[in-house]
């Protein structure tokens, strides 16, 4: 990989039944007070992973400007979306945790009444669970946009169980180029007593890309983190057997992505093709770009977002058109923060 082709994490998509008080609890919770976008459309292009059943949908691109990447929330309408059949533990196949990143992790703790742990590098971290059943993982981190804003920032990766750590690696460390290893450990683990599973035996690999200065939104997005459990003890379970895209838990990790036909060459010579590509340009009203997803190993969905155009200030019909300025060079940060005039109080 000659180039960076993957800047940061855009967004993890959240399904949920009920957009509108998602965004006020994530709000609240984490300041992701900036939708960037709120809107009402058909996913369409996303059939393969919707059993081919076209999905009617409202999304709300949530952002902390204080930064990270952001919780695209999501409530299917047609047709409704499907429990979880079993509440996730580490080491079940799929996304079974994001990381929000903080300041003060043990101030953080305090305010909302819950243990921190320690990493199996030592750096503190804290659990807990939103509204709708989803787990939390709360860490220190140092890439910040706006770092007064607030204590919490946004998403700084995810936790993913995977059935064979060797071919994950392949894909998430070589493909993605997410290829710093902050730990590669085999053992019990004390910060996992939060999911009951202190006693059971885990491989878990932290990866890790610092943030560099290629991306329009870099600055904003920071270091990615993603940690992968492979269960040693036991099989995973699929978190989305028999379910579908849209469903509820999380349904999706999100990508940054600044060469899409490049990174589709990385990862077909991993073994991986786009499942879904919408080739040239979606158009959502207010915010468009090229998309596109793969399948790990285990069926966790990956996607991926070459952004071409993101609305600043909507009520003035104020976008920023990368595909015109080009998406490697970072934006001044003026026009980055300009984002954070959307922001909404709840």
């Amino acid at each position: 990989m000659s180039k960076i082709n993957i800047s940061g994490i855009q967004q993890v998509g959240i399904g949920v039944k009920d957009a509108g008080e998602a965004f006020k609890w994530y709000n609240r919770t984490f300041g992701m007070d900036v939708p960037v976008f709120d809107d009402e459309a058909e996913a369409k292009l996303m059939v393969p992973h919707t059993a081919g059943v076209v999905r009617k949908r409202r999304a709300i691109l949530a952002v902390n400007m204080a930064g990270g990447g952001g919780a695209e929330i999501w409530e299917s309408r047609s047709p409704l979306p499907l429990e979880k059949p079993f509440e996730p533990r580490m080491g079940d196949l799929g996304i079974v945790s994001i990381k929000i990143k903080a300041q003060n992790i043990e101030s953080f703790a305090s305010e909302n009444n819950i243990n921190s742990y320690l990493s199996p590098h030592g750096q503190k971290l804290c659990r807990l669970m939103d509204p709708y059943g989803n787990a939390i993982e709360v860490v220190s981190d140092n890439s910040w946009f706006k770092p007064n804003l607030s204590n919490t920032g946004g998403i700084l990766g995810a936790s993913i169980g995977v059935s064979d750590m060797n071919k994950a690696l392949s894909l998430y460390k070589n493909a993605l180029g997410l290829n710093e290893i902050v730990y590669d450990k085999t053992g019990t683990f004390k910060d996992l007593q939060f999911f009951g599973q202190d006693e059971v035996k885990f491989r878990r690999v932290l990866l890790k890309k610092s943030m560099k200065p290629e991306g329009a939104f870099a600055k904003l997005f920071g270091n990615i983190e993603i940690e992968l459990f492979q269960n040693l003890d036991s099989p995973g379970r699929k978190l989305f057997e028999n379910r579908s895209w849209g469903d509820l838990g999380y349904i999706h990790l999100c990508f940054d992505t600044l060469n899409m036909e490049a990174l589709s060459i990385d990862l077909k010579a991993a073994g991986y093709e786009f499942t879904v590509d919408s080739a040239n340009s979606f158009d959502m009203g207010e915010a468009a770009g090229r998309f596109s997803y793969i399948e790990d190993q285990d069926g966790t969905l990956l996607e991926f977002v070459e952004t071409h155009k993101v609305p600043v200030l909507k009520k003035i019909g104020w976008y920023i058109n990368l595909k015109k300025r080009g998406n490697r060079k970072p934006l001044p940060d003026f026009m980055v923060s300009a984002l954070g005039w959307g922001r909404v109080k709840v």
